[in-house]
């Protein structure tokens, strides 16, 4: 069992917001896999397909600052080890748009959704697919209501066009595992 773990929030208020990347991720792979659409369980949305069996794409609706609770209700249910069956698809501040960085373990960084998976896991091992968003341009305006907000054409563009990358960046990591995706994709390009 491999889990993929698409942060984000649920609504329609923020379906299009910087903080819902890992949402528009988990769509494409989706499609990509011939899944049928996300059907609700618990506390995630999830769908499988059969263009990789044995993989799960899970968004939690707990909200993003609550994400460790869905996770939580996962392990009990499925056989995982963390350290090497997850992946989570997150939004990153510190990268531009059109960014991303795979990475084994490493601390939250002030995102509050690794943060509460960290707390869930007891544990900051667990990979991640880090998609850039970028910084504010600037440093008076709110990270929060900057995350909470809609991208601008450009931005969202350039983030969009990243996604055949990033896509590759976790079939690779299905494949040869975290390691070896963070080797070949945490160059710039």
């Amino acid at each position: 069992m491999r889990l993929l773990l698409a942060l984000g929030n649920p609504g329609a208020k923020y379906r299009d917001t910087r903080h819902n990347i890992g949402w528009w991720l988990a769509d494409r792979l989706a499609r990509r896999w011939g899944a049928e659409p996300f059907r609700t369980d618990g506390a995630t949305a999830w769908a499988t397909g059969s263009g990789r069996p044995g993989v799960e794409i899970h968004k939690p609706l707990t909200y993003m600052n609550r994400s460790g609770e869905a996770l939580a209700a996962l392990r009990a249910a499925r056989r995982f080890d963390p350290a090497t069956d997850i992946l989570v698809l997150v939004d990153d501040v510190a990268l531009p748009a059109g960014r991303l960085r795979v990475r084994k373990r490493g601390s939250p960084g002030g995102h509050n959704g690794l943060a509460s998976i960290s707390a869930s896991l007891d544990s900051n091992d667990y990979g991640r697919l880090r998609l850039g968003v970028g910084r504010p341009p600037d440093e008076r305006i709110d990270l929060a209501a900057w995350v909470l907000a809609r991208m601008p054409r450009a931005e969202e563009e350039e983030a969009l066009g990243a996604f055949p990358r990033a896509v590759d960046a976790v079939e690779y990591w299905l494949d040869h595992g975290v390691e070896a995706a963070m080797n070949r994709f945490n160059r710039p390009g």
